[in-house]
Parts: C-alpha cells; structure tokens; sequence
C-alpha cells in the first residue's frame, strides 16, 4: 500500500509510533520563530517600507508604500472581472454563514435575581477592532475571507480590516476583493505572511493596529503569532489544513478515498488520514486515489501525495469501532467526517473534533464553503480546547452584578467570614459596620 499512500496499522504500532500519527508539520515552531523575528522587528522599526521590502522578497510582488491599501476602484474593478456564477456562490456562500452566525450570537445581556435582592449577569458587547488574516499563498481562498468576515460583521466590530499576500502584479485576487464587500468589510491591506501579524500588532504609516487578529495561515505566520501574543489577541490557533475521514462498514472506500483529498490538496504541509476498522474499505480507498488524481490539476497532486504518502497523512488501519473512536479524538482534528450511513450513532463516541460533518452528503468541500458553520477552525490538536471561530470571538463578555439594600446584609456576612479566613483586612472592612455607619449618614 505504500507504494500509493502510507499505511498505518495501528495495532501493529508501537506506542512511539501511534504517537507520531498525532504529529502535525507545524509541531515545534522553534525554526519558524528563528526566522520570523527579524521579519517583526523590520516592521516594528521601518513600517510600510519594510512591508513593501518582504512583499517583493517573499510575494514577487511590486507593491508600493502608496498601495498598501486596495482601492474602492480596485473592489470596483474586482467585480467585473469575476465571474457572475461565481459572484453568485459568493453571495450564497455569505448568506448562509451570515444566518448561522446571527442565529448563534448570544443576547446582548442576561440579569437573574440569584438571591432575593441579588442580580447578576451577563452583557456581550463587540471588541473595537480586528484583522481578519486571508492566505494566499497556495491559492486564492475568497471563502476565508467570507468566514472571518460574517462573524466579524455580525459581531458589530466597528473597525475591521483583511490582510492577505498581494499577486505578483501588486493586487489583491479579485474574488477575495468581492467576498469581503459583500460581507462588509472595505478595507483590505496587501500584505501576508509574519510581516502582516507584526503590522497590525504594531501599526505602519498606512496600518492602524488592531487588537486581535483571526484566520488560518502558514507555520510562518502561525510563529508570528505566538511571538505576538503579548501584543495582540492572536485567536485560535489556525494552521496548515488537515483533516480525518472516518468511514465504518456501511460506505464505499471509493468515498472515503474522494473526501481524503479534499484537504490533502491544500499544501504539502497539510495532514489528511482516512480512519476505519474495515480492511475492505481502506483497500478500496488506495484502489481509488490513482483514479483521482488524473481528475485533478498537477499542482493539487503534488500536494495531496506529498500529503498521502508522508508522515502526516495516509490510511490508518485499527482493530475495531472503538479504537477507530480512540484514535480520532487522540488526534482532534480540524475536519472530521464521520462516513457512515447511520452517522448519529458514532457521533456521542466522538468529543475531539473542530468540525464534525456526517454522512455521505456532507463532504468537507460544503463545510468549506457554503454550509454556514465556520470553517476557521483549531488546528494542531487544539480542538481539544478550542471551538471554531464564531461571533463570540468578535465580542467580549462583561460580568453585571446589582445588590439592593435589602439583599446586601446576607451577602455580607458570608463575603466577610471569607475574607477574614483569607486574610483580606480591606475586603472585611468594606462589607463591616464600617460600611453600614457610612451608609446610615
């Protein structure tokens, strides 16, 4: 099987070995960090002339210190030159993500009497600005740009900016350019790579600093973000793509092998595995991918077998359902599709995971695109911890709490007996008679 795609058997895996199928490209970053200091630093100290220096290193692009910036004759110009169709699936695309995303912010405040005279809550109000990161660097992905910016939109943050590398030509793909006016977002920087974290970190001449950035990216851009962290809120932690295609007994390896590479294709740092317990069914999966991949251009081939036949993807062979289970949430994965014909009945056993898309009719490419959850997701087994990116990622949680006259004497007591145990002499002090004689006067 090797000779298409590497093959893990998992039972026959020492437990070394199981682990390093957990391992994603961008697991120690410490190279990335090296290399991407002097990249902040330039920007920190020389601005938009440094922007403009890495784009024609890094982006072959000729962009000037005066374009930084798209113009609204450039988004103008954007929509003529894409076409309608895709125009058209653009602003789909958008509708259902903005439906999903106004269904899921939260009411702008919740108060309840928590004891008689005693009210607390919550009140949700938007951060005042974000970058929303769009990678350009193995393609063009206008739908990034619609997934960070809907919630963002939604959210009500009322400044907001795209960053993405420039083409070679100094412009910006032109599809990115009509997904972010039809999601409302006008402002969009020429700029990619760890040089576009450091300058909304830091601001440039043409750059306001923001306070959060969100969006997938490169390891580079990922090192660029934990070197920032002290300066701005750098999201979830969204790498290289990757992806687990579970498929039980009741589906055709032939599927199974189709969805495999949908994200395979991003970019050889990409982590793809297709998981089951059913040897006819991974059999099938590596009898199918030659098949696909004379359907596909030579540049996703590439990728996607660098993929399929490194360390971090493949088909991984286990002994049953439940070590199948195991593995998946061992691993977290950004994507997962549970492959089944009954696909609810996998899904309780399964908690590590960004993303879960179920049955045959639910490949990632909708996830991807137009299904409406976001498809800015935790990678790098961060799934563990983090959810996708949502609207609450875009608005800040403020605690409200209210005492009446008539609730504040039991509060008191408890808060002061705990004070005094604790050793706060302030804090007894200002729930004491001290308080009640001030009140009195």
């Amino acid at each position: 099987m090797t000779a298409i795609c590497s093959f893990h058997d998992l039972a026959t895996l020492s437990t070394d070995a199981r682990a390093a199928l957990l391992k994603r490209s961008e697991t120690d970053l410490s190279g990335f960090q090296d290399r991407v200091k002097p990249i902040i630093e330039a920007v920190r100290t020389e601005g938009d002339a440094a922007l403009v220096r890495f784009a024609r290193e890094f982006d072959k692009a000729d962009v000037s210190e005066g374009a930084l910036q798209a113009s609204e004759a450039e988004f103008d110009a954007a929509f003529r030159a894409v076409e309608p169709e895709v125009i058209e699936a653009i602003r789909f695309g958008i509708d259902n993500i903005r439906r999903f995303h106004e269904e899921q912010r939260p009411e702008p405040m919740w108060f309840k009497e928590i004891r008689p005279g005693a009210f607390a809550g919550d009140r949700w109000t938007p951060i005042q600005s974000a970058a929303l990161y769009v990678p350009r660097g193995k393609g063009a992905f206008p739908s990034v740009t619609m997934m960070t910016s809907v919630p963002a939109v939604v959210a009500g943050v009322p400044d907001l900016c795209i960053v993405t590398p420039p083409t070679p030509d100094g412009s910006v793909d032109a599809a990115t350019l009509v997904a972010a006016r039809l999601a409302g977002v006008e402002t969009v920087y020429k700029v990619g790579g760890a040089q576009a974290v450091a300058a909304v970190a830091y601001g440039t001449q043409t750059i306001r600093p923001k306070i959060k950035i969100v969006g997938p990216g490169s390891p580079f851009v990922v090192a660029a973000k934990s070197l920032l962290a002290s300066v701005l809120d750098t999201g979830l932690p969204a790498g290289p793509s990757e992806a687990v295609i579970f498929a039980d007994e009741t589906v055709d390896g032939a599927l199974a092998a189709l969805d495999l590479l949908i994200e395979a294709e991003h970019g050889p740092d990409s982590s793809a595995y297709l998981v089951t317990h059913d040897r006819r069914v991974a059999e099938a999966a590596r009898e199918a991918l030659p098949g696909y991949w004379r359907e596909m251009t030579e540049q996703r081939v590439a990728f996607s077998k660098k993929v399929l036949q490194g360390p971090f993807g493949g088909i991984v062979l286990t002994a049953s359902l439940e070590d199948s289970y195991r593995f998946i949430n061992d691993y977290a994965p950004e994507h997962l599709e549970i492959l089944s014909t009954e696909p609810f009945r996998h899904l309780g056993r399964i908690t590590e995971a960004a993303e879960i898309l179920m049955g045959p009719h639910t490949p990632v490419t909708l996830g991807n695109f137009v299904l409406g959850p976001n498809a800015v997701l935790p990678t790098s087994r961060w799934a563990r911890t983090y959810g996708p990116l949502s609207v609450t990622d875009f608005l800040k949680r403020s605690s409200i709490g209210y005492v009446t006259s008539a609730g504040y004497p039991e509060l008191a007591t408890h808060a002061r007996r705990l004070a005094r145990y604790e050793g706060f002499s302030s804090h007894e002090n200002a729930v004491s008679e001290m308080r009640d004689a001030i009140l009195k006067r």
